[in-house]
């Protein structure tokens, strides 16, 4: 662009006016957390969905979390004017504002931003004209930060009422699914824990015992084969290790799967430490997937179960070269 060019700009207003008020929050929480608590703001991270103020302190309390925020939407209410001004970067003024300092090859004016009463920070930013244009700020809580720091996160404005939004419509969707009024939720859902608990216990126990019934079958057959092959769409790496404990692996080769027939699952391929080694890597590649072994068992995730029965065909050819008059 050439200077002086006229230009058409179009401005995103909803996201600017979010901005402004997300810094301009920013700001007072900052002013206001140091001078209830001496809590000194480092940085502070803009979040597409919350914000994140770093505050060089290692706790921050309840009691003066909630105080804090008492404090700043006291003086939202109090419509306390916010002005901008600039400086010369050799003026005494700008030692009596709030900075981390300038930069070592600043030059120009320096701008300032004033909370009538309550702050002056050097800031570059955009902010509010009055604050009572933030409407509401909700500090969320606190994380652990970095060595003696906390992490305060808060919402201002309009995010507020898009988080009242999204919690209603995740309350009103609870009380659909559990039959039960919001205060009830909590105990509830741990009910509901419980139960799943407790049935994913009973299904392990079913699937262990399902496991050691299908190879004593095996086992009980006159003539017992050189190649076991079983899918199963409900099992687990323990169910299909059951079942090879339990049949051996001596002599025979066994090609176990579990998952959905057709797309992803796991597999187990075991029997004699040689014949594993050989055909292990082979069997993953065939199935798509990856695995690792050791002591005559080679075991791993698959990505394309549809691809079995090449597996099964694999083995059955192995076995036959080994055993050529049989």
């Amino acid at each position: 662009l050439e200077p002086g060019a006229e230009v058409l700009l179009s401005l995103d207003w909803e996201r600017r006016f979010d901005h402004m008020q997300q810094h301009s929050g920013q700001h007072l929480i900052s002013a206001v957390a140091e001078q209830m608590f001496g809590f000194k703001t480092t940085s502070w991270e803009l979040g597409r969905q919350r914000s994140v103020i770093e505050l060089d302190t290692p706790v921050v309390t309840a009691e003066q979390l909630q105080a804090l925020e008492d404090s700043v939407n006291e003086k939202i209410r109090d419509r306390v004017p916010v002005t901008v001004r600039e400086l010369a970067a050799d003026d005494p003024e700008v030692e009596k504002v709030r900075s981390r300092g300038l930069p070592d090859d600043h030059a120009g004016p320096v701008r300032v931003v004033d909370i009538e009463g309550i702050d002056s920070n050097l800031c570059c930013g955009t902010h509010v004209s009055n604050l009572s244009d933030l409407q509401v700020i909700k500090l969320l809580g606190v994380e652990k930060g970095k060595k003696s720091k906390t992490n305060l996160v808060f919402l201002v404005g309009n995010r507020v009422l898009k988080s009242i939004e999204q919690s209603h419509s995740t309350e009103k969707a609870l009380t659909s699914l559990l039959k039960n009024g919001p205060g009830e939720h909590v105990e509830a859902v741990k009910r509901l824990q419980s139960s799943v608990k407790l049935l994913q216990k009973n299904n392990l126990n079913l699937l262990r015992d399902i496991a050691v019934l299908i190879a004593r079958d095996f086992k009980s057959k006159p003539a017992p084969k050189q190649l076991f092959v079983l899918h199963r769409k409900e099992g687990d790496s323990e169910f299909m290790n059951i079942i090879a404990n339990e049949i051996g692996t001596e002599e025979t080769l066994l090609f176990l799967t579990v998952g959905d027939e057709k797309e992803a699952g796991l597999f187990l391929l075991a029997g004699p430490v040689e014949a594993v080694e050989n055909l292990g890597p082979r069997v993953a590649e065939l199935l798509g997937g990856k695995g690792a072994g050791k002591r005559g068992r080679f075991q791993g995730k698959a990505a394309k179960m549809s691809r079995r029965g090449e597996v099964q065909a694999l083995l059955q050819e192995f076995i036959s070269n080994q055993n050529p008059g049989a």
